[in-house]
């Protein structure tokens, strides 16, 4: 697995090894002890798993208890999946970080607790699988406005996004 550094310092892209031939290919996604040394010292304790339709837009969410440590990949489709750092004592707050992520690029995010997550349906359709670090907490879920100028993320719509009531009602960064 390699590591690549992200404008955030705490937000990791992994790329894993693929071994694949005629038959298909074999690739490990996760390893406890090597994440550990190599990207965070966490624990991870709840598995999703995310169906989305192209053009939607989930996020961008955060728990203010309980906060959630995310590791994101895609295994059906594409997303732009992005992290943006709410932690206000950190040089990088307010600043956001997005990727590309594929089931044909195999990559995952590192999105550390302390962050707001969300992502944008490129393909027609698109699963995600995401590890974190503590377990869903309903009433300390929040949303911050998808589209804060603040923040300014640079989402690569085509079109209006579909968006649920909650993110349509999302928080200003600074609100």
């Amino acid at each position: 697995m390699k590591v690549i550094d992200t404008s955030i310092p705490d937000v990791k892209l992994l790329e894993p090894r693929v071994f694949g031939d005629e038959r298909g290919f074999f690739m490990e996604t996760f390893r406890d002890q090597w994440f550990r040394e190599h990207v965070a010292d966490r624990v991870f304790v709840q598995e999703n798993h995310s169906l989305s339709r192209k053009g939607i837009l989930r996020g961008l969410h955060y728990q203010t208890e309980n906060a959630q440590g995310k590791l994101v990949r895609v295994v059906v489709g594409e997303v732009f999946d992005v992290a943006v750092d709410l932690r206000q004592s950190s040089p990088t707050f307010g600043q956001w970080v997005g990727e590309a992520l594929s089931a044909e690029n195999k990559r995952q995010l590192w999105v550390p607790e302390g962050f707001a997550h969300g992502f944008y349906v490129l393909s027609e359709v698109a699963e995600l699988l995401y590890k974190c670090t503590d377990y869903y907490n309903p009433s300390a879920e929040h949303t911050l406005l998808w589209n804060d100028e603040m923040v300014g993320v640079n989402w690569p719509l085509n079109g209006e996004p579909v968006l649920s009531e909650k993110d349509k009602k999302g928080r200003k960064l600074l609100g």
